[in-house]
């Protein structure tokens, strides 16, 4: 009996880390603007995602571009779109290999894994260009809530 009360709640858990990268992946959330120097008062703020760049203007105004072309994007960022899908798509498999009642919990550690792997890698980007010296203060970027919700995701997995 206790057996099967694990199981049930690492399925659970399974599925919460399911929405949570789900969520993560969808969302223009992985940078966001780093405000620097003296002029902390700014009347935009640019955020980026896996799929799409927004603006937020301070007059409650909130713009989003996708990203048009696959082939013009940098190979981290396609990298970090198939590693997210791939992680969505691994839970999708764990969670219907646990329903039909075989153990799911590998394919479950493979899609955290794949979700690691991406939210560990965006935040190295994000610090090594803050601490680039030869970067302009107006291009850096602070880590987004987005990633911190890949690291809260990885928590239930």
């Amino acid at each position: 009996m206790a057996n099967m009360a694990v199981q049930v709640l690492g399925f659970f858990l399974g599925l919460l880390g399911f929405v949570g990268t789900v969520v993560s992946t969808v969302l223009p959330y992985w940078r966001s603007t780093a405000y620097l120097g003296s002029n902390i008062i700014t009347a935009t703020s640019y955020m980026k995602g896996l799929w799409m760049e927004c603006v937020w203007h301070s007059t409650g105004i909130y713009q989003c571009e996708v990203y048009r072309s696959m082939l013009a994007l940098p190979r981290d960022l396609q990298a970090a779109r198939a590693l997210m899908v791939l992680s969505c798509v691994t839970s999708v498999l764990a969670a219907l290999v646990s329903v039909l009642g075989m153990n799911g919990g590998v394919c479950f550690i493979c899609a955290g894994i794949l979700c690691l792997v991406t939210v560990i890698w965006t935040t190295n980007d994000v610090v090594m260009e803050f601490y680039d010296p030869f970067l302009p203060a107006g291009f850096k970027y602070e880590i987004g809530l987005c990633v911190y919700m890949g690291y809260a995701t990885l928590c239930t997995f």
